[in-house]
This record gives C-alpha cells, structure tokens and sequence, in this order.
C-alpha cells in the first residue's frame, strides 16, 4: 500500500513529536527516516503494512526512526528482535489468511 505525501508528512510529524523536535530544519531527514523504516519493516513483515492505522507498526516505525535520528540503526535489530518477530509473524498470518480467503470463495 502506497502512502499519500499527506500520510507520509503525518508519520514524519508524529516522529518530530515523538522524538521531542519542535524546528523544521530536519523535517527532510525524518521523511527519510520514515520512509526508510516503512521500506525496511514492510520487507521484515512481507507485505505492505498501513502504519496510519495499525498502532503496533506504527510504533516499531517511530522506534526505527528513534535510532536512525540517534545514529544507532545497527542496534535497531538487536534491540527489537522479539518485536520484529512477532510483527514478521503477525504479517505472514495475516497474508496467508487473506489469500486463503480469497481462494476458498
């Protein structure tokens, strides 16, 4: 699922909110930093997650971009390994049963 700018811009603000940054001068590196971290959690999840509505993703998604603004992503995995699992878990059973849904009708 492709994300309109506006959605995008949101993210980004809720990391600005998140992270305690009340100036724009960095609002370009977060977009990034949100846009990089859906790349990243979506290809951890194996499908496209809608992180406007699933408050679980967008949570990892705001943790991503914690330790990317704090230049400590290599830490990221290890730190929220669990997580990842559970969420890379979470996703596949999902997908597995909307295509199962899909077939069976």
């Amino acid at each position: 699922m492709a994300l309109t700018d506006e959605q995008l811009n949101g993210l980004r603000d809720e990391l600005k909110s998140y992270l305690h940054i009340t100036w724009n001068d960095e609002d370009k590196d977060l977009l990034k930093y949100v846009k990089d971290g859906i790349d990243y959690l979506d290809e951890t999840a194996g499908t496209d997650v809608d992180y406007t509505t699933d408050s679980k993703a967008r949570r990892l998604l705001m943790d991503y971009g914690r330790y990317v603004y704090n230049h400590s992503l290599e830490l990221f995995e290890i730190n929220f390994e669990r997580e990842l699992f559970k969420f890379s878990l979470r996703e596949g059973l999902k997908s597995f049963e909307t295509q199962n849904t899909e077939t069976s009708t």
